[in-house]
């Protein structure tokens, strides 16, 4: 049900954004950063991170190396919510995430504490940027998402 408010029938009105608005480019950055070390330190313990639009995990991937040789190894890979997909009609590669895998919500009050921010700041600052990304995705741009 979360993932819903994320498909948009009509272009994305900007008073939607009020938080965005609010915030320093400096602010949103330092908020997505101490996300961005959230879901990293999910994926480490094995936990996959559902952020609303997709899914963040950690599956196993193959190496070849020398004569045959193969070496196991985990990729972080990101899943595009199925619902997502089939609304913007979007082709993303398939993804399977193990089902072994648990799966984590992102947990806003840690990362404002690790900020020092207000955790309904951060929580708006994250949807909000998400709610921007759904957009450009219904209008049909180029979207880049860089986590570290």
């Amino acid at each position: 049900a979360k993932m819903m408010k994320y498909l948009l029938f009509s272009s994305l009105e900007p008073e939607k954004l009020t938080t965005l608005k609010e915030l320093t480019t400096n602010e949103i950055c330092r908020v997505w950063a101490a996300t961005s070390r959230h879901i990293r330190s999910q994926l480490l313990q094995k936990r996959a991170v559902d952020i609303g639009v997709g899914t963040f995990a950690v599956v196993p991937a193959q190496a070849t190396v020398g004569e045959g040789e193969v070496l196991p190894l985990e990729r972080p890979v990101f899943r595009l919510s199925k619902l997502l997909k089939k609304f913007y009609k979007l082709k993303c590669p398939k993804t399977k995430i193990p089902e072994e895998t648990p799966s984590v919500q992102l947990d806003f009050e840690q990362i404002a504490a690790d900020i020092h921010f207000r955790q309904e700041i951060v929580e708006q600052c994250v949807h909000e940027t998400l709610l921007f990304f759904a957009g450009a995705l219904r209008d049909g741009k180029e979207v880049e998402f860089s986590f570290r």
